[in-house]
């Protein structure tokens, strides 16, 4: 029997879904109408000759066929971007980098990088989150990321590559009128039995309240319940205003009116940070990227880790090691 000769459309389609297990919105994220988005996936079980999906009013599941085809979709999927990458010019497009917050860390490497790099053109998203960033990638719709990889599923971290870029200090961000404010540095004892925020419930932050609920257990700190999502400054600051809690942050979170923001010590714990990005990604902008990560590490002593800190286990090997994809 001939193999049936698949369009990489259907191929997309079926992973989306697969990863998203909800049509419409696996829709949302390849931008098709969703009867679109599910003639595409009827078409690819005519051409495999079998059910990829389990649909019920309520759920959407892979059947043993769909389980399958998933890791092959993947490998012809990734072959064919990086086909796409070689024989195109890629300081022609822009590179997309999201930076999650502006002001911070990956602000400095983004500008160091178009420094090194005038000829590209490095254009900052700041989507807030790598859990979220790094679907993003993975569809191609974002080149560069920052975050904490190692809260990421290793099913998609495996398919992706990162470069270790600082050891970043944690810090809390208290209401103005907060009884720690006055301090100068708070001990995660004062934090025992307080109430702190760290995007609980926000889909696209996941890595990050994980590694919160990680520090939060060994000091009995309480994880503030889910709260509005808040895109921008202002109602980040009006939402959390309302809740009066004191926010998870790190030592160079932007100031903002009303709060104060005091580095956390005794231990210090540590915020993982690296860059990241989809294995195979062929582009100038990267290059500037990881010289621009190694030159500041270098010389603002980023990956020094201090004697007195926390991070977990999990984490540890990435920030040792990395990635030498592309080196």
């Amino acid at each position: 029997m001939t193999a049936p000769d698949i369009d990489p459309r259907l191929l997309r389609s079926f992973v989306a879904v697969a990863e998203d297990l909800h049509f419409t919105r696996a829709a949302a994220r390849l931008y098709v109408a969703q009867q679109a988005l599910s003639r595409d996936i009827r078409r690819l079980e005519r051409e495999l000759g079998g059910a990829l999906f389990a649909r019920t009013t309520r759920q959407v599941a892979l059947t043993p066929e769909g389980e399958r085809l998933l890791p092959y979709a993947r490998r012809v999927l990734d072959a064919h971007a990086a086909l796409t990458a070689a024989f195109a010019d890629p300081a022609a497009r822009p590179s997309l980098v999201d930076l999650n917050t502006d002001g911070m860390t990956a602000a400095r490497v983004l500008a160091r990088a178009r420094e090194l790099a005038p000829e590209c053109e490095l254009m900052a998203r700041f989507e807030s989150g790598l859990t979220w960033a790094a679907g993003e990638m993975l569809a191609g719709r974002l080149d560069v990321s920052f975050g904490r990889a190692g809260g990421l599923d290793p099913e998609v971290l495996a398919r992706l590559s990162v470069q270790p870029v600082r050891y970043e200090p944690m810090a809390v961000l208290l209401p103005a009128d907060h009884p720690l404010a006055a301090r100068e540095v708070v001990a995660m004892s004062d934090l025992s039995g307080e109430t702190v925020y760290a995007g609980a419930g926000n889909a696209r932050t996941r890595e990050w309240t994980d590694l919160a609920e990680r520090l939060f257990a060994r000091w009995d700190v309480v994880l503030a319940p889910p709260a509005p999502l808040a895109v921008g400054v202002a109602e980040f600051q009006r939402v959390m205003a309302k809740t009066g809690n004191p926010v998870l942050a790190v030592v160079d979170f932007p100031p903002l009116p009303g709060t104060v923001l005091r580095p956390l010590v005794r231990p210090v714990p540590l915020s993982p940070l690296l860059m990241v990005w989809r294995t195979g990604t062929n582009h100038p902008g990267l290059t500037a990227l990881r010289t621009a990560v190694t030159e500041l590490a270098a010389t603002e002593g980023w990956m020094v880790h201090p004697p007195d800190s926390w991070l977990p286990d999990t984490d540890v090997s990435l920030m040792r090691h990395g990635s030498c994809e592309n080196c």
